[in-house]
């Protein structure tokens, strides 16, 4: 098949990129580099310079003819959606919309979307939260994936095409960025191996459902062979608070830095963690990466980089 995967330059869209053309698919990348690096594009794929929201995106969907699009280009920060919703919106939204016009009007068979499933069910009422919990989003990134995964699922009835909206936990592990709220392991990890202090927002009590990458890529690549259009969450199930996540990471790196705390951010939710129970049930996925274990895996990258640089 012939996959588009925008955002591949970024630190999912990478690993997904990575993992297809393992897999034998032919992959085009689209990545406007705001976030993204050049030096995590695979050398495989065919790789265009552009923004999701951009008119040239037609020009690309003709000229390649994609079987399936894998969506992962976002403004992904809940923070600055919270300072600036109408910049969220834009790329977000429209980006989304754009790529859905496009993928409509070409022959698009599939499209995988990067949702999220923390974001869009807001404060939960039942822990973890399966894929029926209401969705009340605590912040206007929230309400943006939502509003994508209405979007998706009607141009897939219209349209014909099918579907798998991916509502993500909380991601990390190796090409994460460190910056956004996205990147809270990146965060600490790279403040502590360059001997700062990182910071702890609120009292570091709320919690969060860490994810390691390559999990997020099998429930990716299970969802591309399932035949039928439906969400799933991916997530572990267990919930990580942010000082737990500092002392894990605080050893790892060999440091002895105190929890510093600094003020409580506006728009962060205070417990966050995903039942994956139907991904176990409809696609045979479940994580599969020990939270330690990640981390570890995740500082052994960031020693690396700062080695080659």
């Amino acid at each position: 098949m012939k996959i588009l995967v925008t955002g591949g330059a970024g630190f999912i869209g990478s690993h997904l990129t990575d993992a297809f053309i393992g897999l034998g698919h032919e992959v085009v990348v689209v990545d406007n580099l705001v976030t993204g690096r050049k030096d995590n594009l695979n050398p495989n794929a065919k790789f265009y310079e552009a923004d999701i929201r951009s008119e040239h995106l037609a020009a690309i969907f003709a000229n390649e003819k994609f079987d399936v699009v894998c969506h992962q280009a976002a403004q992904m920060d809940v923070r600055k959606s919270v300072a600036d919703p109408r910049y969220d919106a834009d790329v977000n939204i429209i980006g989304t919309l754009n790529l859905l016009e496009q993928a409509s009007k070409t022959g698009v068979q599939k499209i995988l979307f990067a949702s999220s499933g923390g974001a869009m069910y807001g404060e939960q009422e039942q822990f973890p939260a399966n894929e029926e919990h209401r969705t009340w989003p605590a912040s206007p990134y929230g309400i943006t994936k939502l509003t994508c995964e209405k979007y998706i699922a009607f141009f897939g009835q219209t349209y014909g095409m099918k579907y798998g909206l991916m509502r993500y936990a909380n991601v990390y592990g190796p090409r994460q960025s460190s910056h956004g709220e996205a990147g809270v392991v990146a965060i600490f990890t790279s403040r502590l191996l360059a001997g700062e202090q990182p910071v702890i927002n609120g009292e570091g009590k709320q919690t969060r459902d860490y994810v390691y990458v390559g999990d997020v890529v099998r429930a990716n690549v299970a969802t591309l062979n399932y035949e039928h259009s439906d969400y799933f969450n991916v997530g572990t199930g267990i919930e990580t608070d942010v000082n737990e996540l500092f002392g894990h990471l605080n050893k790892i790196t060999g440091n002895r830095a105190q929890e510093q705390h600094g003020e409580a951010k506006p728009g962060e939710q205070m417990r966050s963690v995903l039942d994956w129970s139907k991904a176990k049930r409809l696609l045979g996925w479940e994580p599969q990466m020990k939270l330690n274990d990640g981390l570890t895996e995740t500082v052994k990258w960031f020693q690396n980089r700062a080695k080659r640089s």
